[in-house]
């Protein structure tokens, strides 16, 4: 009895999220008076246009480049930083270490809307403002806290005697770290550039507040923009097939990391 309800509780919560997603992509193929004829049911003829114009006329093409750049280039620089950083917490305690290590902590715990009113006039001082550089240094910044603190618990786990017998046969500090102990963290690595990544790719109030030019504005604001817009147009299909092209990388990566973030995540419950 027991396994049954905890099945009929796992399919239901299951059907609450498949459900969602579902009717978003076919509502995205309807055109706007079958949306508000039908609300819940199949196209009867699937509008693929709605996509072209949300690519195109609604700006979500500019918007999707813009996002993939700034995230691809934060966990450029992101990853590498954070797990040197994590590493020496991990392996190599100082005096003041463990304050060090509770200041990035603490970064988790700021708000963030405290900080906008201080950063937009120093990113405008810095003429970081309106540009993707500037944005990527500010994504940067935010997600280290919660970079090295995932780290820091992962490379705590690896055996030290690895890093130990490297330098024994002469690697250094350096090339112990880049040749043998960063690919050893891959997996924990892999776990936290996705979960950065679909943060960043979904991040909207800071980049409504950086970034004020159509050339520039992330995929967030496209889509924000695009549902103003639809208020006067009444668009919605396109505002569907916007939300879809929003979905699909993020499920899209997360399908196909699937095992190795369930592994990660498992690893870190045993341990716990």
């Amino acid at each position: 009895m027991k396994r049954f309800l905890i099945g009929c509780g796992l399919f239901a919560f299951g059907l609450s999220v498949i459900l969602p997603l579902a009717w978003v992509v076919w509502t995205s193929l309807k055109a706007s008076p079958e949306i508000f004829e039908s609300p819940w049911g199949f196209p009867r003829h699937p509008d693929w246009h709605n996509y072209v114009t949300a690519w195109t006329d609604g700006g979500i093409g500019v918007g999707f480049v813009n996002s993939f750049l700034v995230t691809v280039g934060t966990l450029a620089i992101l990853i590498p930083i954070g797990a040197m950083a994590a590493y020496v917490f991990a392996r190599y305690p100082f005096r003041g270490s463990q304050a060090l290590f509770g200041t990035f902590l603490g970064g988790m715990m700021f708000p963030q809307f405290l900080t906008i009113v201080p950063l937009f006039f120093l990113m405008q001082q810095l003429g970081l403002y309106d540009t993707r550089i500037g944005l990527t240094c500010v994504y940067v910044a935010f997600s280290l806290p919660f970079t090295v603190f995932v780290l820091r618990g992962f490379f705590e786990t690896l055996p030290k005697e690895l890093d130990e017998a490297a330098m024994m046969d002469g690697c250094g500090h350096a090339r112990a770290f880049w040749q043998v102990m960063l690919p050893l963290a891959k997996p924990g690595l892999i776990v936290v550039a996705i979960f950065n990544a679909i943060g960043l790719w979904n991040e909207y109030s800071l980049a409504l507040v950086l970034i004020s030019s159509d050339q520039n504005m992330t995929l967030p604001l496209g889509v924000a923009h695009l549902a103003i817009t639809n208020q006067y147009q009444g668009d919605w299909g396109g505002l569907f097939a916007a939300l879809v092209i929003v979905m699909t990388p993020v499920l899209a990566l997360y399908w196909a990391f699937r095992e190795r973030i369930h592994e990660v995540m498992l690893a870190g419950a045993l341990k716990g």
